[in-house]
């Protein structure tokens, strides 16, 4: 599995798969720059950050799914590392932030649904929701998109909540992280670390 991950009990978790503007955000949320590509699969290892006088880690783990130029031995050992480590940190993550494409992400979807298949990220928002890890969808690229309620209402049924995705705005989060604009993502990301009463991790999100 992943090593190197920093002592500390509080986490927030970026997953999804790649090439969705994983490591846009982390770079959106922590002012660091991290590696991003155009190729699917430039992250490979989990990238943190924590802060010294925080007992808290913001991690953006590997995208899953297909990656060009990377065999599906090494792309299936990805994502069973991501979930063991979303298993194994289970209990200190705060939130888990799905981050999806939200151009091509209902489409992506509907291709992998079938009757023995479901597809990365319905089974992500699932898994981590059995796993009782608070979870917020990042709706990225949102500026690319034309009919905004009626793809986000689509992305709403395709994850097992009632339309309209007005009423999950602690779930379901429309941002553009290229362009910095993230409000919706912070926002939802604090109701849950309030309800975890973690108010103090407010100034990080």
């Amino acid at each position: 599995m992943f090593e190197g991950r920093p002592d500390r009990d509080a986490e927030v978790v970026l997953v999804g798969r790649s090439n969705v503007g994983k490591s846009t955000l982390m770079r959106e949320l922590t002012g660091h720059a991290v590696p991003t590509g155009g190729k699917p699969g430039v992250t490979r290892q989990p990238n943190h950050y924590d802060w010294a006088p925080e007992d808290f880690v913001l991690t953006d783990l590997p995208g899953f799914g297909f990656m060009s130029g990377v065999e599906e031995e090494r792309r299936e050992q990805i994502k069973t590392d991501v979930v063991r480590y979303l298993e194994t940190y289970a209990e200190r993550l705060l939130v888990g932030v799905i981050v999806v494409d939200g151009k091509s992400a209902v489409d992506i979807i509907d291709r992998h649904t079938g009757p023995d298949s479901i597809p990365y990220d319905v089974e992500m928002f699932h898994f981590l929701q059995d796993l009782g890890v608070p979870t917020v969808v990042a709706v990225n690229k949102m500026d690319k998109v034309d009919d905004r309620d009626e793809r986000l209402d689509e992305l709403c049924d395709r994850l097992g909540l009632v339309p309209p995705w007005q009423q999950w705005q602690d779930t379901i989060a429309p941002i553009t992280a290229k362009r910095g604009s993230i409000d919706a993502l912070t926002e939802a990301v604090r109701t849950h670390l309030h309800e975890a009463g973690r108010d103090d991790l407010f100034k990080f999100f």
